[in-house]
């Protein structure tokens, strides 16, 4: 359980941190000084999730390791972010590059 924690805080963190990187693309009239911050406040929020899940997933995993998970939640929320957000279609080339990258992540935890 104490395991889980940090994940949740990881994925929390994420949705944020996508939001304020891509979520102004949708308001490109927008100006440019706005949406930097606007994105800069919503990653406030991320922060103050991330730090902790960080903290907390040391205890349990290698830096290296929780980069690596950091990675693979970074994908799985900016595809669902793409196609319900962006209305973007992700491709088999995605899918595909996707998957080694989450190949890569797995590795991390092989002892």
């Amino acid at each position: 359980m104490k395991a889980l924690y940090p994940v949740l805080l990881l994925i929390c963190s994420n949705v944020f941190m996508t939001f304020a990187w891509y979520g102004h693309l949708k308001f490109k009239s927008t100006s440019l000084i706005t949406v930097i911050l606007v994105s800069w406040g919503i990653a406030f929020f991320e922060y103050c999730l991330q730090v902790p899940a960080n903290r907390m997933g040391h205890e349990l995993f290698s830096a290296a390791q929780l980069k690596g998970m950091q990675e693979v939640i970074t994908l799985s929320v900016f595809a669902v972010f793409s196609i319900f957000y962006l209305g973007e279609q992700i491709k088999w080339n995605h899918i595909a590059g996707f998957v080694l990258l989450i190949l890569a992540g797995a590795l991390i935890f092989k002892k």
